[in-house]
């Protein structure tokens, strides 16, 4: 396999969206300009029935170590994912089971290969499962990996110290965990290793192995994250994450629920902006521009990138005649619904645009109530909210997002 040392892609990889690289910058960059072919991979735990657009960060730079030449390793953690990632949580994951961890990963191929072109002719990414070689491990085993590391070393987590200080429990099992994720770079003998920069622990741990194992260096590329404008990651747990399954008309709109503030980084981790355009977008702004346009830019791209083109001009006339009016953004209110299915009237009386079933009915039959821009016309037809994840319901001048609250 030739390997390319094209000065933009290895730029990118370098520089776009990353936090750190450890054990340095240069030293990667020597090694991608060595024409050596290497290892690198990310892993993707299925603990949710979905990808999500922050999981799309990590992806790009595999996408471009792919069109490299490397070999690229798109891991699904189908045995982590049974353990728990304990990163950044106050309390002790649910284990699932392995039924459980099937049933969330069958959509995740697909999914990625929006971004990566997986399949690719000349250079197709490998398509692994953790649970290849932890079945295989015996309790020794766990033991003889456990005896690298102390639990003064597993103590320094942030959120270990924090359980602690509030009198959490911390389980072993959450101890266990880097050392599978990193024995993982030891099973697949990997040279780099990409995440998000809260992965830095798990991704360090395998460095560490690897070094103990294969007596070689593992480079660790640890990525920005996506975050809300008040620092809060977004993703899985905190029920704000955009879905890889989500409708164009939902992605589109949830970008433009973005702050300003983050504008910039979206097109930086959630694109394949170039850096040159980057700095176009970064000139734009403090030239004035209305951060309004580029954000209509940064939710087109993204929903094109996941989606199409075509699938991303409707969603965008969709925001247009939903959201906007007179060139000026119309903030929607977001309201949760517990129930999985709930009548349309009832529905109208929970969000309080109706004052009773009574007026509910009155406003179906008036044609005053829209949902995604859609008449509705029975007044008890049954809405399956488990069915979207969100939608928009009009009713005359009234408007708000409505979400399941799962």
């Amino acid at each position: 396999m030739e390997i390319k040392k094209d000065p933009e892609i290895i730029e990118r990889i370098l520089e776009k969206g990353v936090e750190q690289i450890l054990p340095s910058k240069d030293g990667l960059k020597e090694l991608l300009e060595s024409g050596k072919r290497i290892n690198v991979y990310q892993g993707f735990d299925p603990s949710g029935n979905t990808l999500h657009i922050g999981h799309t960060v990590g992806m790009r730079k595999l996408e471009d170590f792919r069109k490299l030449g490397h070999h690229v390793i798109f891991l699904i953690g189908d045995f982590t994912a049974r353990i728990g990632d304990p990163t950044d949580k106050s309390a002790s994951r649910i284990m699932l089971t392995k039924e459980q961890v099937e049933e969330n990963m069958k959509s995740y191929i697909a999914q990625a290969s929006k971004i990566i072109d997986i399949n690719n002719k000349e250079n197709p990414v490998d398509i692994l499962y953790n649970s290849q070689w932890h079945d295989e491990m015996t309790f020794k085993d766990v033991v003889e990996l456990a005896a690298e590391f102390t639990v003064q070393q597993m103590l320094k987590r942030d959120m270990f110290q924090k359980r602690m200080e509030e009198n959490k429990p911390i389980h072993l099992n959450e101890f266990l965990y880097p050392l599978m994720q990193g024995y993982d770079s030891v099973a697949m003998d990997i040279d780099v290793e990409i995440g998000g920069n809260d992965q830095l622990f798990n991704m360090l741990a395998g460095r560490e192995m690897i070094f103990n194992h294969l007596k070689k260096e593992k480079f660790v590329l640890a990525g920005k994250l996506l975050t809300t404008s008040d620092g809060t990651k977004m993703g899985k747990t905190t029920g704000n994450m955009i879905r890889m399954d989500d409708s164009p008309e939902d992605i589109y709109g949830k970008v433009m629920a973005f702050g300003d503030d983050v504008i910039l980084r979206g097109f930086e981790i959630l694109t394949f902006a170039s850096i040159p355009e980057l700095n176009e977008y970064k000139k734009r702004i403090e030239n004035g521009e209305n951060p309004m346009n580029l954000k209509k830019e940064l939710a087109f791209r993204i929903t094109e990138e996941i989606t199409s083109k075509e699938e991303a001009e409707k969603a965008q006339g969709f925001f247009e005649s939903v959201f906007q009016k007179k060139d000026m953004e119309t903030e929607i209110p977001e309201i949760a619904i517990a129930e999985s299915d709930i009548e349309l009237n009832d529905l109208l009386v929970k969000v309080n645009f109706a004052s009773s079933k009574g007026q509910a009915r009155r406003l179906v039959e008036q044609g005053a109530v829209k949902i995604n821009d859609q008449r509705k016309n029975q007044f008890n037809e049954s809405i399956t909210l488990s069915q979207y994840p969100s939608f928009i319901l009009k009713v005359g001048k009234n408007i708000c997002r409505v979400t399941h609250q799962s």
